[in-house]
């Protein structure tokens, strides 16, 4: 079995509580030899709904089946899912398309990602899972910085996670300045021959200014100690909070340049829907979706892939 079909079994895996509400929109809905009526466009709006795909993506939704069903282009249910699955595939270019979901890695010396998010988001191992992506399917060279010195816990599952991936870490004692680790973590990087440096940053509430203010120090440490860092600005959202990540997402992004969206804890939502908001509202690309709770429960987002697996399907994928 090929890396995408396994991706796509996994992603299917982990959408399995958004595809319970959609499964049921498979039977009942998209089914073989079921007509379109008001019924059914209006059980179609809920599940999607449901889904916490947001208002204007269902009501598009909805719209381009009513119009080509009124208009005679449609008939039933198997024309309606086709309608829906071009409607879900719109849009991504919007954040920039495929290109802008690939990691931007520095052309020599050491990448240098920051990872943002608030306390209880997955931020920690959403790190774990980006370590061990880069080490283990990429191949790099990779060092974590502990910079989230106001959570003792915060360092010391960072360290339990560096140990069990075999990367190395840099650290200080707690409540220590988390811009000078961030410093003694470039240096490090550079001197040890470091191909990706992933900077965690204190847990905050986007509501707390001072903490904002310290994420855009750590921000500006970085890029003087090391060119062009940060290469990547990754903001860990948890999917479980639906429409509440996207709020927490706009304001990180008036803080510092986010260039990406890691979405944690997709596999413990009925909300997965929650990514085309993002799409929407941030223009922001998500960037890697989370999985489960072990550091290989990650995957670079792709939007066929997630519509397919959206709808439970499996696909043939060469290799």
């Amino acid at each position: 079995m090929g890396f995408f079909s396994k991706t796509l079994d996994k992603l299917k895996t982990a959408l399995k509580k958004t595809a319970a509400v959609l499964t049921t929109d498979v039977r009942t809905l998209f089914v073989p030899g079921r007509q379109i009526d008001e019924a059914f466009l209006e059980e179609m709006e809920t599940k999607f709904i449901k889904a916490d795909m947001g208002v204007r993506n269902v009501d598009a939704m909805v719209t381009a089946v009513r119009d080509r069903w009124r208009a005679g282009k449609i008939k039933n249910a198997q024309d309606a899912e086709q309608v829906v699955r071009t409607e879900l595939l719109k849009g991504w270019d919007v954040a920039g398309g495929a290109a802008a979901r690939e990691v931007s890695f520095a052309a020599e010396g050491p990448t240098v990602i920051l990872v943002a998010g608030v306390n209880g988001a997955g931020k920690t191992t959403s790190i774990a899972k980006l370590a061990s992506l880069m080490k283990n399917e990429l191949g790099k060279k990779v060092m974590v910085c502990a910079s989230d010195t106001f959570r003792a816990a915060a360092v010391d599952q960072l360290t339990i996670w560096s140990e069990r991936l075999g990367v190395e870490i840099v650290k200080h004692k707690t409540g220590a300045d988390p811009a000078a680790v961030a410093y003694d973590a470039c240096e490090a990087a550079k001197s040890r021959g470091v191909e990706v440096l992933i900077v965690d940053t204190a847990g905050r509430l986007h509501t707390q200014q001072h903490l904002m203010r310290e994420l855009t120090k750590i921000r500006d440490v970085v890029s003087k100690r090391i060119p062009g860092a940060p290469h990547e600005v990754i903001l860990v959202l948890d999917a479980t909070t639906g429409q509440n990540a996207v709020n927490q997402a706009k304001a990180f992004a008036e803080a510092i340049k986010v260039s990406g969206i890691f979405l944690a804890k997709l596999d413990g939502t009925a909300k997965g829907g929650v990514v085309l908001q993002i799409r929407d509202n941030l223009k922001i690309p998500v960037k890697f979706i989370g999985l489960g709770e072990t550091p290989a429960d990650i995957e670079t987002f792709d939007p066929a892939r997630f519509v397919d697996a959206l709808f439970g399907e499996r696909i043939a994928v060469a290799g």
